[in-house]
């Protein structure tokens, strides 16, 4: 199938930007995300990519086996590694790329850079989940264990997760709290360097998300 995806800017670091869950390639632009990131997309600094969701077709897909929900996910993780990351790396000239997602997109910003550290310089996890084993009614395998962040990255690795700058961002009003402080206690065990980030009076909404993503993208 095609994926359709909304590209902004003209250089920079390249950016994976994906919607929450359910949500569609044009979401973060409808919601004001980029134009809360407008400068640094009009000044070259980054460029970002908002490839379209599939998870009507793989997680919430209801109507399938969890086994064929858990394979339709792993067909769009190869579109990501195979076909729109390579892209970004071609249009950009960057021989890494930057993850980031709000919500069930902070689920596949993390689990793509943590899959593939290889490609992946930053991971910007917004009000992220990151435990996939609730939309999968019981079921588990190999495939939906390395598609389970808490559960492959205890036992990853990879050298290169050391390298990569990792921001957990929550706050304390997010019903993803918890995933965030969980990820963030494997990570510490592991002695990964990363940023916890959780805010104060603030919701798991775009508000919040539109004050990180200019925040953390200062950090480049």
């Amino acid at each position: 199938m095609d994926i359709k995806t909304l590209v902004f800017g003209h250089s920079g670091y390249p950016i994976l930007l994906f919607p929450t869950s359910m949500g569609s390639y044009y979401e973060n632009k409808d919601f004001k995300l980029l134009d809360a990131i407008a400068g640094f997309i009009n000044d070259g600094k980054v460029k970002v990519y908002c490839p379209d969701g599939i998870d009507k077709l793989s997680w919430y897909n209801k109507g399938v086996h969890p086994a064929e929900r858990v394979k339709n996910h792993i067909w769009y993780d190869k579109f990501l590694l195979e076909e729109l990351v390579p892209l970004a790396k071609h249009e950009t000239g960057h021989h890494k790329v930057i993850t980031a997602g709000c919500s069930f997109g902070g689920y596949h910003a993390a689990n793509f850079a943590f899959r593939h550290p290889w490609t992946v310089s930053h991971m910007f996890s917004m009000s992220g989940a990151f435990d996939i084993t609730g939309q999968l009614d019981g079921f588990y395998n190999d495939e939906a264990y390395f598609n389970n962040p808490v559960d492959f990255v205890p036992n990853d690795m990879n050298q290169e997760l050391w390298h990569m700058k990792i921001v957990l961002g929550t706050s304390d009003r997010d019903m993803c709290k918890g995933d965030n402080e969980r990820l963030s206690a494997i990570l510490h065990q592991k002695g990964i360097n990363h940023w916890l980030d959780i805010r104060q009076n603030a919701d798991h909404d775009w508000p919040t998300w539109r004050q990180m993503l200019p925040e953390y993208l200062a950090q480049l």
